[in-house]
C-alpha cells in the first residue's frame, strides 16, 4: 500500500482496515492484521505473537512476526504517534541510529494508533546487555556510555533534540570491540535545521540524570552497593565524554596555508572516529599568515562504506573496521605467498572466498541462537589475538576457531562475555600472519 495514506477501495485487499492505515513494504499478511482493532484486544489467532523483553513503557508494546520479519508494536495517543512515526521516518532519512519505522495504523475514533517499528536484530536492553557481563562489568559499562554519548552527538549534528535522552529509551548492539547505541522512543523527540546550545545542553542534563537513575536502579535490582557502582560519577562521565567528542568535531586548527599534511591529518582524525568528511574550508585566519581548517563531517560510517564499496558486506562501522584490517593482513600474507602484486579487487575476493564465508558457515553451524554473523567473526578475531598474545605468536585462524567453540563460542546475547569487551586491547590491533 502506497505510504501516503489514501483510504483503501472497496476492491482493495485493505479494504476492512481502517482509512489511515499506512504501511510500508506492505504484504498480504501484514494488511491481514486486525488493524481496526485495539492492540490488547488482539488474539493469538489473529496475529503471531513473539515473546521478547521490553523496557519499561507507558504505553503497552507486542511484537508480531510477518513474513519471517519482528515488528514491533506500540499503542500511544493519536498525535503522538503521528509526531513519532514522523520523526523516525526523518531520522532514518538522515542516516541517524535508531529504529526504522514501518507503518501506522490510526483510529481517530478512539483517539489512538498504533506504531509499527521494526525488531532491531541482535540488539540488548542495557539491564540485560550489563547483567550478563559481570566479570567486566566496568569495562562494559564505559563502552556503553560512550555509546550514549556518542548517540546524543551524532542527534545534535542532525539537528535533533532527543527530549527523553535515558538507557531505558535505547537498545544497544555489539560493534566489533565497541558497543552502538540505538534510540527506540522518539516520543518527544523534534528535528529543527540545528539546535541551539541552549538545547543541547538541556537535553544533555536530561540524558545524565536518567542515565544516573538507570544505573542506580540497576544496582538496587542486582543487591549492590550504591556507593560501589558510583551511578552518579559514572552518568556525569557521559557529559565528558559527549563534551570531548563535540569539541573534537568542531575543532578549527590553524596551520600554515601550504601544510597539506595538517589537512590530512585532521580528517584522518575524523575518519579514525568513523565520521565521513563531507566538506573542507580553509579560511583566513585573524593573523593573515596563517589559514584555519575548517570541517564538516557526514554520517558514522566512513568504514562501513568502505568495506562495502570493496567487499559488498554491510556491516556496523567498527565491524567494518576490524573486516578492513582483517583484508588488509590477509592480502599482505597472499602477496607474500604468491609472490607478486595482488590487486584490491583480487584481495577481497578470495577473502571472502577463503577465509570469511567458509569461516561464517562453520561459526553458524557451531553457536546457539540468533547471533549476528559478522559479529560472532569479530569475536573470533578477538579470540584469535588473545590466543596469540598468550602464545606469543600468531596461533592462526584454524586452531582460535576450534578454541573459541571449546568454550561455547561466548557473546552476551548468548548469555555469556564475549572476548572484545573483555579485553582493553589496542583499537585495531591484527595479527600478522594467516593461518
Amino acid at each position: 500500500m502506497p505510504d501516503d495514506g489514501r483510504q483503501a477501495s472497496a476492491a482493495d485487499p485493505a479494504a476492512e482496515a481502517p482509512h489511515r492505515l499506512r504501511l510500508r513494504r506492505a504484504t498480504e499478511s501484514l494488511l491481514a492484521l486486525p488493524w481496526d482493532l485495539p492492540l490488547a484486544s488482539w488474539r493469538i489467532d489473529q496475529a503471531s505473537f513473539r515473546d521478547l523483553p521490553v523496557g519499561p513503557s507507558r504505553h503497552l508494546v507486542r511484537f508480531v512476526v510477518v513474513d519471517g520479519r519482528i515488528l514491533a508494536l506500540k499503542e500511544e495517543p493519536l498525535d503522538v504517534a503521528v509526531h513519532e512515526y514522523g520523526i523516525l521516518r526523518a531520522m532514518e532519512d538522515l542516516g541517524l541510529p535508531s529504529v526504522v519505522a514501518t507503518g501506522i495504523a490510526e483510529a481517530p475514533e478512539r483517539g489512538t494508533a498504533i506504531l509499527v517499528t521494526e525488531y532491531l536484530p541482535h540488539s540488548l536492553q542495557y539491564r540485560r546487555l550489563l547483567m550478563r557481563m559481570p566479570g567486566a562489568s566496568r569495562r562494559t559499562r564505559s563502552r556503553l556510555l560512550d555509546a550514549m554519548a556518542s548517540l546524543l552527538v551524532d542527534l545534535h549534528l542532525r539537528g535533533i533534540y532527543w527530549g527523553d535522552c535515558s538507557l531505558a529509551n535505547t537498545l544497544f548492539r555489539r560493534d566489533g570491540t565497541r558497543i552502538q547505541a540505538y534510540l527506540v522512543d522518539a516520543e518527544t523527540s523534534e528535528a529543527h535545521p540545528a539546535l541551539s546550545d541552549g538545547q543541547r545542553a538541556y537535553d544533555l542534563e536530561v540524558l545524565v540524570e536518567n542515565v544516573a537513575f538507570g544505573l542506580a536502579d540497576l544496582a538496587a535490582f542486582l543487591g549492590r552497593s550504591i556507593d560501589d557502582e558510583d551511578p552518579i560519577e559514572a552518568a556525569e562521565s557521559v557529559r565528558t565524554r559527549y563534551e570531548r567528542l563535540w569539541l573534537e568535531l568542531h575543532r578549527e586548527d590553524e596551520v600554515a596555508p601550504g601544510d597539506r599534511h595538517a589537512v590530512r591529518r585532521r580528517i584522518r582524525t575524523l575518519n579514525d572516529l568513523g565520521f565521513a568528511v563531507d566538506e573542507v574550508e580553509l579560511v583566513p585566519a585573524a593573523t593573515g599568515e596563517r589559514v584555519r581548517v575548517r570541517v564538516a563531517v557526514g554520517n558514522r560510517r566512513y568504514h562501513a562504506e568502505r568495506l562495502q564499496r570493496r567487499t559488498g558486506l554491510v556491516a556496523l562501522e567498527d565491524q567494518a573496521r576490524l573486516l578492513l584490517n582483517d583484508v588488509r593482513e590477509y592480502g599482505a600474507w597472499l602477496r607474500w605467498s604468491k609472490g607478486r602484486e595482488v590487486s584490491d579487487e583480487e584481495t577481497a575476493e578470495r577473502w571472502r572466498a577463503d577465509v570469511l564465508d567458509p569461516m561464517l558457515a562453520r561459526l553458524a553451524a557451531g553457536v546457539e541462537g540468533e547471533r549476528d554473523p559478522l559479529q560472532a567473526y569479530c569475536d573470533l578475531l578477538e579470540h584469535k589475538w588473545l590466543l596469540s598474545e598468550t602464545a606469543g605468536k600468531d596461533v592462526g585462524l584454524e586452531a582460535a576457531l576450534a578454541s573459541y567453540l571449546a568454550v561455547g563460542a561466548p557473546a552476551p546475547e548468548a548469555g555469556g562475555v564475549g572476548p572484545d569487551l573483555e579485553t582493553d586491547r589496542a583499537p585495531g590491533a591484527t595479527s600478522a600472519r594467516r593461518a
